[in-house]
């Protein structure tokens, strides 16, 4: 069993993801906190150093990699599913479950992070919600594709009634 979280930045996949694989008894799995540690750069750091091209060749071959893992819940970072075919990839390597969130929900989240994503760092509030609108609006298209669609303003119930539902 591997359940793929998939959405925008900020919207709990790394919270949820933890709580659903002690709940579940599954291994976690973050891409973007796997690829700092074998790279040795922040992915905020890896954008700035070498650009996005080079980070997405990299992220995908991560992502390949988890073929061959069982018992885990996966967190891909936003962009990932977006990719190289990697929705259809990860559709065909276990079970995707969407967090989705409102775009003043992920503005507010942005806005009171410790840690700013490359594209969004050092903008101003109307410059951010419009960016995180305009990326939502693009992505959410392969998000959709998901099997599962959770609300992501609470992903401590949202994990435990998931949990409850699918053993």
């Amino acid at each position: 069993m591997k359940y793929y979280l998939v959405g925008y930045m900020y919207c709990g996949k790394t919270t949820f993801g933890r709580q659903l694989a002690e709940e579940m008894g599954m291994d976690f799995l973050d891409l973007d906190r796997a690829f700092e540690a074998r790279y040795h750069y922040t992915v905020p750091r890896f954008f700035e150093a070498f650009g996005e091209e080079a980070f997405r060749k990299l992220e995908n071959s991560m992502l390949r990699a988890t073929a061959d893992l069982d018992n885990v819940v996966v967190s891909c970072g936003g962009g990932t599913p977006c990719h190289s075919g990697n929705m259809d990839f990860i559709l065909a390597h276990g079970t995707a479950i969407y967090l989705q969130m409102p775009v003043d929900a992920l503005v507010a989240r942005a806005l009171r992070s410790r840690n700013p994503r490359p594209k969004l760092h050092g903008l101003p509030e109307e410059e951010m919600r419009r960016q995180i609108a305009a990326g939502l609006k693009e992505r959410e298209p392969f998000y959709l594709k998901a099997p599962i669609i959770l609300d992501g303003m609470n992903p401590t119930s949202a994990s435990a009634l998931f949990a409850q539902e699918i053993r």
